[in-house]
């Protein structure tokens, strides 16, 4: 008789033990409010000067350019715009934590996390834009495309993770949500699948407290989204996601165990939008009064950068550069989005099979013709 917790020779099955899987009742913290380093034996910061202002840095562009993105949209050149606002640190610190090999699977607010991969914001909006599905290549920067539709990534994140498990690859995968997804079938269908493979995948949802205008409260029943975990057999932690360092930290205690072989993890941040769900919303319809000005004080730059000063890690110099680069990447931004041309619709059917069945090329013929102005 196996006992709970034991490996066995078959591992295709492993229990493990019920005090590794919940949650701790306090969100994991690293950075108080005044910014001081406060010490945790299992999640320890290997971060050098250069590691912590890479994250600041990336934050502050993160930030800018979600500003000009919300400009964008105000104007009319974005059909739709999802803002980061007040999340930065919860996405710049989880993507710092992985390999450039590693997969980023996110939803349609995951900026902080573009900023880190690399890829092209130019590229990334015109999606938002609706002049091309996904602009960057997918491949180049293991960065896939986004989604709009509820959860629906997730179980393709924990395939790509099943799948480089059975080729012996040894990479990671990590996937974005947020709190309202965790009420959509995907979401559980893609975690009981990542934990009985024990998929190399990390679970990342952003509880930025409002499923649009839906809180949390309405969402679940149990005590928190992390605690649902247990019941994947998967370890649930919950973390302050305005804690850039407590987010990457956390982050990079479950990449490296899913990369040793030991299955995923749930990881909630919480956080908080500090804008709208998006262009279309009113959160003044929903939101009580006072819950922004009272995240407002948690902001996850002002707090990180008190840190920095503490130590004398950035300066005037350094912040003048960093907002020249943030400044030339909005600009950038702009001159490629706006008035930006739209693309064919008939390419929305040569992605599909590489041999196009007769039906699908009877409907592309049939919005041919429709283009062309002529009868159906």
């Amino acid at each position: 008789m196996t006992s709970v917790g034991e490996h066995v020779e078959d591992d295709r099955w492993f229990a493990p033990r019920r005090e590794d899987l919940l949650p701790s009742e306090e969100p994991v913290r690293l950075l108080d409010a005044q910014g001081r380093v406060r010490e945790n034996p299992r999640y320890a910061l290997d971060l050098e000067d250069d590691g912590l202002r890479a994250l600041y840095r990336f934050m502050v562009i993160t930030r800018k350019v979600d500003d000009e993105a919300l400009k964008l949209g105000r104007q009319g050149q974005l059909a739709v715009y999802t803002s980061s606002l007040g999340q930065e640190a919860a996405q710049v610190g989880s993507a710092y934590a992985l390999t450039e090999r590693d997969w980023i699977f996110p939803s349609y607010r995951e900026h902080g996390a573009a900023r880190v991969r690399g890829v092209d914001p130019v590229q990334q909006l015109h999606h938002n834009r609706g002049t091309w599905v996904c602009a960057h290549d997918p491949l180049e920067y293991r960065f896939a495309p986004q989604t709009v539709s509820i959860a629906t990534h997730l179980p393709h994140a924990a395939g790509l993770a099943s799948a480089a498990r059975l080729a012996g690859d040894d990479l990671v995968v990590i996937a974005y949500f947020g709190d309202g997804a965790t009420s959509e079938g995907d979401a559980h269908e893609a975690m009981n699948l990542a934990s009985v493979r024990r998929a190399p995948c990390v679970f990342f949802c952003q509880n930025n407290g409002w499923a649009i205008s839906v809180p949390v409260r309405d969402q679940l029943a149990g005590p928190s989204i992390a605690h649902r975990a247990i019941g994947y057999g998967m370890p649930g932690i919950r973390v302050d996601g305005n804690d850039v360092l407590a987010c990457y930290a956390v982050t990079r205690w479950a990449v490296d165990r899913a990369r040793r072989g030991e299955g995923p993890t749930l990881i909630e941040a919480l956080t908080y939008r500090m804008e709208a769900h998006s262009g279309s919303d009113d959160p003044g319809r929903y939101r009580p009064p006072g819950e922004i000005e009272a995240w407002a004080e948690l902001d996850p730059l002002t707090r990180f950068r008190r840190l920095l000063d503490a130590r004398g890690l950035w300066d005037a110099a350094m912040d003048g550069e960093v907002n020249r680069q943030a400044d030339a990447l909005a600009a950038e931004l702009r001159a490629g989005i706006y008035d930006a041309p739209a693309g064919d619709p008939l390419e929305l059917f040569d992605h599909v099979y590489v041999e196009r069945p007769s039906l699908l090329q009877a409907q592309r013929e049939m919005m041919r013709r429709e283009l062309a102005g002529g009868e159906a």
